[in-house]
């Protein structure tokens, strides 16, 4: 009886809180899936992971050696190192057009740690904040961890896949919310919104008072047009980016938010007590980054290529109809006359075909088993070869 007694202890002091019931981020999944089949000799087509192929700037890459060389790496100030929080807000002057005080800059751990700082900083707990499916699941499943709700709002063709500010005040009028969320260019789309439709979205948020989150870590990429920051519509919108996408350091972990003049000292005070600082020596590579644009537009170059390569020969190859293809380095595309399973669809295409692709259950609970997304982020030749590839399997 005692021996029960204390299994059932043991077992209660060891059951995960309930704010970690998140679902699991699924194109890890499909990551190590292909790992399996490659340990085996198989040559897998990657277009299942959101990174780049390339590296960081060569510029990042040694400053990063040089600051090595010194030997110390201290701590930082919370929001960041002062003169890379300068040199961001001078790329809103040279990019934009758009002037943001330096003193609203805080850097971050990628932009995850930009959600979460936004997410603590603007919400209480039982909060609903409107997110777009298809979408980034972490979106959802961050609000979740935090105790509050995403409100789920389904994007259309009439609208090019964006948000309105109609769609919106719809959602706001059947419960109150107390935020929004939107990405242009959006994973898994890369669909972008004008600045007409994003400025029009803004309006009709602070209509209602409902707090503005901007997600834009895929600006640089854009291709149908140039994308527009938030920072320049609204001085309460809240932006957030990162280093990761355009210049190409996802592992560096180390992004940035234009945040409204109210939630600085919130935010710092988060950040110093979740984190002290951001990694110094990613912050000292991530200024010089900023230096080697020149860089970074060759391999956008590759990714317009790219773009090309699958627009024109998924077709051929069967795979007809997508979503439109504006920016980012994703192909988000309907496989509804093949399968009503899109987790099964690239499970087969991956062992039978070895094209790792993510099936759109991961960003859209409601159509995602009829949609798969490929990230075309990798060589123009690999590209040709997933194109032949899919097409051999779909015959």
């Amino acid at each position: 009886m005692l021996d029960a007694t204390l299994t059932d202890r043991t077992k209660r002091l060891l059951t995960a809180a309930g704010r970690s019931e998140v679902p699991p981020f699924m194109v890890m999944d499909v990551m190590a899936a292909a790992a399996r089949i490659e340990e085996a000799g198989g040559h897998v087509i990657h277009m299942e992971v959101g990174q780049p192929s390339a590296s960081a700037p060569k510029v990042a890459i040694a400053a990063a050696k040089a600051a090595l060389e010194v030997g110390r790496i201290d701590y930082t100030s919370a929001l960041g190192i002062p003169s890379l929080r300068a040199r961001i807000a001078r790329h809103y002057r040279e990019t934009y057009n758009c002037t943001v005080d330096p003193e609203r800059i805080v850097v971050t751990t990628g932009s995850s740690g930009g959600f979460i700082l936004a997410f603590l900083s603007m919400f209480e707990p039982g909060d609903r904040v409107a997110v777009t499916v298809p979408g980034y699941p972490p979106y959802r499943h961050i609000l979740t961890a935090l105790g509050c709700e995403p409100v789920l709002i389904e994007t259309t063709s009439e609208t090019r896949h964006a948000l309105t500010g109609d769609m919106l005040l719809a959602a706001h009028r059947k419960t109150p919310l107390k935020g929004v969320l939107v990405g242009s260019p959006a994973n898994p789309t890369g669909t972008m919104m004008s600045r007409e439709a994003l400025a029009g979205l803004m309006a009709a948020a602070e209509s209602e008072g409902i707090r503005f989150i901007s997600d834009e870590i895929y600006h640089g990429l854009d291709y149908a047009f140039p994308a527009v920051t938030a920072a320049e519509l609204s001085p309460h919108a809240l932006v957030i980016n990162s280093f990761s996408k355009y210049f190409c350091m996802t592992g560096w972990r180390v992004g940035w938010m234009v945040v409204p003049e109210p939630l600085v000292r919130p935010i710092e005070r988060l950040q110093q007590n979740l984190s002290i600082s951001v990694p110094t020596l990613s912050q000292i590579a991530a200024e010089a980054a900023l230096d080697g644009r020149a860089e970074m537009e060759i391999i956008k170059h590759g990714y317009e290529e790219n773009r090309r390569i699958l627009t024109e020969g998924l077709p051929k190859a069967g795979l007809t109809e997508f979503l439109p293809v504006d920016g980012a380095f994703y192909l988000y595309a309907d496989v509804s006359k093949f399968t009503d399973d899109s987790f099964d669809f690239t499970k087969r295409m991956l062992e039978q075909a070895h094209v790792a692709a993510t099936p759109g259950i991961d960003f859209d609970p409601v159509h995602g088993r009829s949609f798969v997304r490929f990230c075309y982020s990798r060589s123009s030749e690999e590209m040709h070869e997933a194109v032949a590839r899919i097409a051999r399997w779909l015959a």
